[in-house]
Parts: structure tokens; sequence; C-alpha cells
């Protein structure tokens, strides 16, 4: 479907700079602009793009100003980034809607199933299992027994959910995620094995979560692992068991939290991060990219780096000094050398 950049600045409440009329039927990245596309330009490091793009129409934050000569039009917006990221959601939402119960699927007939719901090929939905209105089911996902599934959720392919565990309203589960694995508990034993600790509790997943791929939650060894309302993880992340993580709560690729800790709400932890278990780290906490966090965070809204972590402004002035370290020792040993001569000299 075509629309005008008229029609796109009436539906952002922005204003055209340019031809009105001009018409886009896809999106582009700034950078690889191409005609009838629609980009974006939110970010100052992008702006020499703009005077050579070759897509059609351009969103601009409506405080820019160009230095060179553009041959687009411009939609100026309030903030393109969010202005881009309501139109792509318009996108997906004018898609056919999946529905219907695949003949090759698995569905319990203890299941309980809303109106329009989606299940794929070759998708399994165990024993009492409840799914709520407008889930999409994609292929080969598994829902284990007594499974809750809020309505609105998606599951996309290869999902599995193990029993007992509760998915809000209106979450995104990427594929190969895996919700209610066993925690890793294991008690050693005198002759220097290990003997399994039953896992029984579940994991929680509150409303308008989204989980990358390849995630995985383990379930409570008693009670429950729980991710609270609007939290975001990446691809590639490991939640322990008994964890909780706070509301809004946005957690990067790759990072591993130990059993038992609690992470507040509003975070933001980046790639790579370690947490060990037992911990607190209070609301609002940013902890930068590959940091090992080996103790509590008790101040909200602090920011942290390094492993072990500690104040972000503290590392900085930390690494300045480490990457002078071979200068300085160098210094040193030059010290050395002259205070042993002046010894020898003395003598």
């Amino acid at each position: 479907m075509k629309f005008t950049a008229g029609q796109i600045a009436e539906y952002l409440n922005g204003s055209v700079e340019g031809d009105p009329g001009a018409t886009v039927d896809d999106v582009s990245r700034i950078e690889e602009g191409r005609p009838g596309t629609l980009a974006f330009l939110s970010n100052p490091k992008y702006e020499k793009f703009l005077y050579a793009t070759k897509a059609s129409v351009v969103l601009v934050n409506s405080e820019f100003k160009p230095s060179g000569n553009i041959s687009c039009t411009l939609v100026r917006v309030d903030d393109a980034y969010q202005a881009i990221a309501a139109l792509l959601q318009l996108r997906e939402e004018m898609k056919p809607a999946l529905t219907g119960i695949s003949g090759n699927a698995s569905v319990d007939t203890s299941a309980i199933i809303g109106a329009d719901v989606y299940i794929g090929h070759y998708a399994v939905i165990s024993e009492g299992v409840h799914v709520g209105d407008n889930v999409k089911i994609h292929p080969q996902v598994f829902i284990g027994e007594d499974v809750r599934i809020g309505r609105n959720t998606v599951l996309y392919p290869g999902v599995k959910i193990y029993p007992g565990c509760i998915i809000g309203e209106e979450c995104t589960l990427h594929a190969g995620v895996v919700v209610g694995s066993d925690g890793f508990g294991f008690a050693p034993q005198s002759d220097s094995n290990y003997r399994k600790i039953p896992q029984v509790g579940n994991v929680v997943v509150e409303d308008r979560v989204e989980i990358g791929a390849n995630s995985t939650i383990d379930r409570a060894m008693m009670g429950s692992t729980i991710i609270r309302e609007g939290v975001k993880l990446d691809n590639l992340i490991q939640v322990a068991h008994s964890v909780e993580i706070g509301r809004n709560t946005v957690i990067a690729a790759q990072t591993g939290i130990a059993g038992s800790t609690k992470v507040g709400a509003d975070c933001m932890v980046g790639g790579q991060v370690g947490i060990i278990g037992h911990l607190t780290v209070a609301d609002g906490t940013r902890i930068a990219a590959q940091s090992g966090v080996a103790g509590n965070i008790t101040e909200k809204n602090t920011i942290v780096q390094g492993s072990p972590s500690f104040q972000y402004s503290k590392y900085q002035r930390s690494y300045v000094l480490y990457r002078k370290l071979p200068q300085l020792y160098e210094r040193l040993q030059k010290l050395e050398e002259d205070i042993e001569a002046m010894r020898r000299a003395a003598e």
C-alpha cells in the first residue's frame, strides 16, 4: 500500500517540507535509501547521508536544520525515532492476521483456547493449558501442562514453555526461547558426586514482556522466577532460578543472572554482563557492557562498570591510569636505576 508524505505527516501530527504528494510503499535505512521508500534521521552521525539519499521521504526532528541541499521530501516531527517506530508498528498491524488451528498441531482436548487464536504446524498444546484471545502460536512451539498464556501474546517458532508457567498479556517470545527449564540446583555429596535438587517452582512472565531469541528463564526451586511487566530481554540471555527482574528493565544480549538475584525496576544492563547470585540491584541501576556485578547495589540510579564493577566515574578515571601503566612502569624503572647510580656514586 502506498502513502503520501502528506498522509504520513497527518498521521504523525507533523509537517511536510517539499512535495506532499511524494509516495512511498516501503522503508529503508537512510544510507541505503531507494526511490519510493521512507527513511528517518534521528542520530546526527547519519546527517551526511541525508544529502545523498535516494529515499523519497525522510522523517526528521522538527528542530533539524540542514547544512546542505536536500532532494527528498522531509516530514518534520517531534521525535523521528518514535515516529518511525509508530509507522513500523502500523505496518505490522496492517498485515493479514494469522488465525486458525493447523491440522498438524496437537491440542489436548482439555485445553481452553480463546477466540481468534492461531496455532501453527506441529505445535503441541498440553493438558490443562489456557490460551487467551488472539494469541499467535507459531509452528513447533511446545506448551506444557497447565500453562497460562494471556491474550495478544505471540510465541514464535520453537518456543518451549515448561509445565505450570504463566505468560502474561501482549508478550512476545522469539524463536528458541525456553521458559521454565530446571534451575541449576545440585547438592554436593560426600563422595564428590552431586544430587539433583528437584525444581518444583515455576516462571511468571507478566504483561508486555519481550524475550529475545534463544534466551532461557529457569523455574524456581520453590516459588517463582518472576519477570515483571514491561521487561525487555535481548537474545541469548540466561535468567537463573528464583531471579526477579523489576518492571521496565532492559537487558542486552549474552547477559547472565545467577540464582535468587533481585534486579530492580527501570534498570539498563549492557551486553555480556554477569551478575552473581543472591544479590540486590537497586531501581534505575545502569550496568555497562561486560561488567561483573559481585556485590549488592543499594543506591538507586547508580551507574557501574568493570569486573568487579564499581562506580562509573571512578572506573573511567582508573582506566585512564591503567592505560598509562606501561609508561609509568618505564618511569619507575628509570627512577630505580637513577637511585642505584646515586647510591653507588655515594659509596
